[in-house]
Formats: structure tokens, sequence, C-alpha cells
């Protein structure tokens, strides 16, 4: 695929330099939009994307430094070069404290013109892959504070030195990913892929095809080879989430891999050599899961070599406010929203709420606080608004009135909607939690209006 021209915007009362300056770039392979006033400039602005914004500085109406004020008391980011006839240092100097990113004098050569956007251009992409690259490493920060998470971190730096097998164990929504590629940043693989399947999201019939990969024509659709999650993370790790949803037959072949060292791709005739360290995670109890004879024990004794359990966050409250600032600032940051901080009521009032839905649950909240408030400091009653109804296991408002066979129905709601959340709307293990069979399941959330296509989509 072709990659779009740049779009310059040229801003000019000039019609003479407008023709001159727009020839020239569009020889050069730019696209230009021409412009007569600051203030038509504004409105282009609101409606269209330009890379580059070239305006002179002296013209009728708003000149070129008032148009610079705008820009900057809007918060836009495009990178604005200065040009005028009239130039000195002072007003040099002016505009680049407003944000100018260079400043031209006219008459300008072709080359000056072309040269100084070429340097603007590859700036601006620099910046723009800084601010992404910090953004995805700030995804895989831990951030903690308190003596259970500073113990639980010092088992991950000791694990993650050597290659032995890790089992994490926690709640949806603790940050049992978070803490896989800890691991792996942390190791000596940190240089290979980090790859993760979540067992739970892949049907059973594709699951040997996503680990082992496929060879052309093995099965109906396989149109062409398929590399699987074991090869994809030769040298690295392969992150192996929700392993104790993974059906017993599919068990024995990931146990026989990892006793092995090697698989043997769907509809291939040869083993292929594996290097990739595997790291598991369940918010299932893996003993029971063999007690009950849906996890075998020899897998269970092959993956849960060194366990590492997650604590839910209510049982670490001393965290939240921390954890509550970073994700302010990390959304903020990544909408280019104003920092907003949060009142120390505030703060207490999210220590004090149970986090059925963990970290996760609090960025959710973190965010839709966000977006509610208008103020620099968010306020006790900002955060109550953003708190789901329901606090601390305890029946909302909307239970508290009505019939009784209104309030059941609307604590049953409730707690499907928590259940079918904290197994990723997986309906087997919800209707097993529940002791319900998976039809009577599918009717019960008819019957309380569940729409699951929207729910799941919404989690």
């Amino acid at each position: 695929m072709t990659a779009p021209k740049p779009h310059l915007l040229l801003i000019d009362d000039d019609p003479n330099t407008l023709a001159s300056l727009s020839r020239a770039f569009r020889l050069a392979g730019y696209e230009a939009t021409v412009c007569d006033s600051a203030i038509r400039a504004l409105e282009l602005l609101r409606v269209e994307r330009f890379d580059v914004i070239f305006s002179d500085v002296v013209m009728p109406g708003k000149d070129g430094i008032s148009l610079l004020e705008d820009l900057k008391a809007a918060g836009t980011t495009t990178p604005v070069v200065m040009i005028s006839g009239q130039a000195s240092v002072e007003l040099a100097v002016r505009a680049t404290r407003l944000g100018a990113v260079d400043f031209l004098e006219k008459p300008l050569s072709t080359e000056k013109l072309l040269v100084t956007t070429e340097n603007v251009l590859r700036l601006r992409h620099l910046e723009e892959e800084n601010r992404d690259l910090r953004r995805r490493l700030g995804k895989h920060d831990v951030i903690w504070a308190g003596p259970v998470m500073e113990r639980m971190l010092a088992q991950v730096d000791r694990v993650a030195a050597s290659e032995t097998r890790v089992a994490i164990q926690g709640e949806t929504g603790t940050g049992k990913e978070l803490i896989a590629r800890t691991i792996h940043q942390k190791s000596a693989r940190r240089a290979g892929p980090f790859v993760t399947l979540n067992c739970a999201a892949v049907p059973g019939e594709l699951i040997e095809s996503e680990l082992f990969g496929h060879e052309k024509g093995s099965f109906t659709g396989a149109t062409g080879r398929h590399i699987g999650k074991f090869e994809q993370a030769g040298g690295g790790t392969l992150f192996l989430d929700e392993i104790g949803d993974m059906p017993l037959a599919m068990q024995a072949k990931l146990l026989r891999v990892l006793e092995e060292g090697e698989i043997e791709r769907v509809g291939g005739d040869k083993p292929i050599p594996v290097d990739a360290r595997v790291v598991v995670a369940t918010h299932r109890n893996l003993e029971e899961l063999v007690r009950q004879g849906t996890f075998r024990a020899d897998l269970f004794h092959r993956v849960y070599v060194f366990p590492i359990v997650l604590p839910p966050l209510r049982e670490r409250a001393e965290e939240v406010p921390v954890l509550a600032e970073y994700f302010s600032e990390q959304v903020a940051a990544q909408n280019n929203w104003k920092e907003k901080h949060f009142s120390a009521e505030a703060l207490e009032i999210l220590k004090r709420y149970s986090w059925p839905g963990n970290v996760r649950e609090l960025r959710n909240v973190v965010e839709r606080v966000l977006l509610l408030s208008n103020a620099e400091t968010i306020a006790a009653d900002e955060v109550n608004l953003a708190l789901p109804a329901s606090r601390n296991g305890e029946p909302s408002n909307t239970v508290e009135n009505g019939t009784l066979a209104h309030r059941i129905e609307s604590f049953e709601r409730e707690v499907l909607l928590a259940e079918l959340r904290r197994h990723h709307h997986h309906m087997t293990n919800v209707a097993r939690a529940l002791g319900l069979e998976r039809s009577h399941l599918y009717k019960k959330c008819q019957q309380l209006g569940i729409d699951l296509q929207s729910e799941r989509k919404s989690d």
C-alpha cells in the first residue's frame, strides 16, 4: 500500500505567494491546501488534518502571531512554520515561544523550503514514535505499593533469572499477563518474542492449530501453512492464559511438547524442535481441577513448578491511590487530555470499594471519571457517579425499592453480569460456577434482558 502524501496547509494573503508555494510543494510530491486568511485556516483545521502548517505573519484581520496564539490555546500539535518578509529577531523569538518550529524569511528559496519541510516531518515522526513507545511501555509497567506486592515482585525477580516454569494464579483483572511480561523482560530471553494465547478464548477444535500450526490442506479452510504460537515464541516466552480451560485432549498433547521439546503441525509428518519458555496463568484452582478430573495431574506437575499468587485488589487497598493517579496520568496522555488529580476524599472512596474486577476495573473507572469531571481536582461525588451502582457487594439502589419479585430479578441480573465478566463470558464456566445447565443459563439471560453480544463487546 502506498503511503499517503504529507498534507500541508499554506496560509498567506498574497495569491502569488500561495500559487508559487503550492506549485513547489506539489512538484516535490506533497499535497497542499491554500488559504488566504487566518480565520479561514482555523475553520479548515477544525475539519481537516494537516501534517505541517506554513503561515505568513503579516495578514489583514488576524495576523500569524494571533493565529499561533489560537492554535496553542486549542492544544493543536501540528507543527507550524512562520514566514515573513518583515522578519526580526524579536518577532522570531515571540513566534518560537508560541510554538512555531521554524521561522523563514521571504523571499523563499525552493531548496530551503523543502529542506525545512523534510526536517519538520522527520521531527514529527520521531515525536510520534516516542509517544507511541512511551504509551506501549506504560501499558506494561508494574505499579505497586505495600509489602504484599513487594514480596510478590521479589519472587518475580528470583524466578525470572531461571528457566523454571511459572504458574500465575489470580482473579480476573489482577494483571496476570503483566506479571508474565515482567518475567520475560527480566529474563535472558528478553530479546526474543513474548507470545500469548488465551486458552479460554479459542474453540477446542482450533486450539491445536493455534499452538502447533498447520500445513496447507490439513483441514477444510487451511489454504496455506500456519505457524503456531510455539514456533512464533522461539527464543522467547509463550504465555498460556487460562490454562485451566484447555480441553483434556489438548492437555495430553501439550504435556508431550513440554517433555520432548518438539511439536508437530496439524497435517505435518515430521517433528519440529521448539525453544520457548512456557509461563501459564489461571483464575481457577488447578489442584481442585485435578481432583475433579478436568485437569491432568501429570500436566499440573509440569507447569505448576513455581506458583505466583496475585492477590485481589481488595486485599491491597493501599495500592489504590497510587494506581488511580498512575492510570489518570496514563489515560490523559493517551487522549491528549489535561492531567487531573484525585482529592483525598475521592481516593478514600476508591479505597473503600471492593473492586470485583480488580485492577482492570479500577482503570476503567478512572477513565470514566476523567470523562465526567470538569475540574482539575476530581471530587468525591464525581467518583461516586463513576463507580458501579452496586458497591462492596451490597445490592444497588435499583434493588432497594419495588416488589420482592422485582428486587430478586435485579439481584439475579447483577450476579449474572458479575459472573460473565469474571469468566470472560465463557458460558460453560459461568454455568458451572452458578450450578446451572448451559441451556438454563442462556434462558435466564434472555429472561433478565441481558444481551450477551453487547455485554461481551463492552467488557
